[in-house]
């Protein structure tokens, strides 16, 4: 493992969880393939970055709150994962990590208000499942 194989995933887990496209599932799959030995750090990397990135897009809800009104180019995906924060509450960012509704899911629980550190420890839950699974599952592949 280099430096900067491990900057790499961090890096793409965390431009994953903000409005920006990305695949950090594949890189942390390539990370178990490459360096079974090191499963446990490849989780913890795209795990932090992950969860990193989903609080960067809750601050951005947040501070975005102030000056506009909820509205933006995923109004669909928007409309869904506030339905889901309405029903479910926080639990609802346990589910933080599935695409398209998930970064909505960040981005309003910041616009709302809700907790940071609440927000943030089920988020952490969800997204440290859901990489413990691609590890478990890539290594078991190799």
């Amino acid at each position: 493992m280099t430096l900067a194989t491990a900057c790499a995933l961090f890096i793409s887990a965390l431009l994953s969880a903000t409005l920006l496209p990305g695949g950090s599932e594949v890189a942390l799959a390539t990370w178990a393939w490459q360096q079974p030995q090191q499963l446990l750090l490849g989780w913890g990397l795209a795990t932090t970055g992950n969860v990193l990135g989903s609080m960067l897009t809750w601050w951005m809800g947040y501070l975005v709150a102030r000056w506009r009104p909820l509205y933006g180019p995923h109004r669909r995906a928007t409309q869904q994962a506030l339905g889901w924060l309405q029903a479910y509450g926080y639990w609802a960012l346990l589910l933080a990590w599935l695409p398209l509704v998930g970064d909505p899911l960040c981005l309003l629980a910041g616009w709302l208000r809700w907790s940071f550190w609440r927000s943030a420890v089920l988020i952490l839950l969800g997204k440290a499942a859901r990489y413990a699974l691609i590890v478990v599952t890539a290594s078991t592949l190799a």
